[in-house]
């Protein structure tokens, strides 16, 4: 199999302003609460190895517990979450396998029961921002780790 296209040199200015729209996006507080989170689960959804290692690292450099790495694809069992977590996992499902019904009241409701209005637009648009990611790294098939030193995942001391 020949080697896949890489987008970031090939869209050189795309790339760049979706990196813009990321950055931007991170500077929210409630993507920063739940930024991690979000993105390592929406990247077990999306079958992507590259973004799924890189916020693994990341959180891991930003101090995420282990185990509850682990339990991010359990969430729903696991004890490890509380209810603002859970909320924005459940938000992040439902907008990473958009149902052909759309977003159900029950989701809305219980991220609206625990997210202010702002909140969740802002988690929405990490979200959106988390799916088109794996959407070209699972496209183009992006080498996990590939990019540990230009992003200093090595730091994570995970290999």
């Amino acid at each position: 199999m020949s080697q896949r296209l890489n987008y970031f040199q090939v869209s050189a200015e795309l790339s760049k302003k979706y990196m813009d729209y990321s950055a931007a996006v991170k500077k929210s507080p409630v993507v920063q609460e739940f930024g991690d989170l979000v993105d390592i689960r929406a990247s077990q959804i999306n079958g992507c190895g590259f973004c799924l290692d890189m916020h693994v690292k990341q959180a891991k450099i930003h101090g995420e517990r282990e185990l509850r790495l682990h339990h991010i694809a359990i969430w729903r069992e696991s004890t490890l979450f509380s209810p603002r977590e859970r909320a924005a996992l459940a938000w992040t499902e439902a907008l990473t396998t958009l149902s052909p019904q759309g977003v159900s009241n029950e989701v809305y409701e219980q991220v609206r029961e625990h997210l202010s209005e702002a909140e969740i637009s802002d988690l929405s648009f990490l979200v959106i921002g988390i799916n088109g990611w794996n959407r070209l790294n699972v496209a183009f098939r992006t080498v996990p780790g590939s990019a540990d030193a230009a992003f200093g995942l090595d730091k994570a001391g995970l290999n």
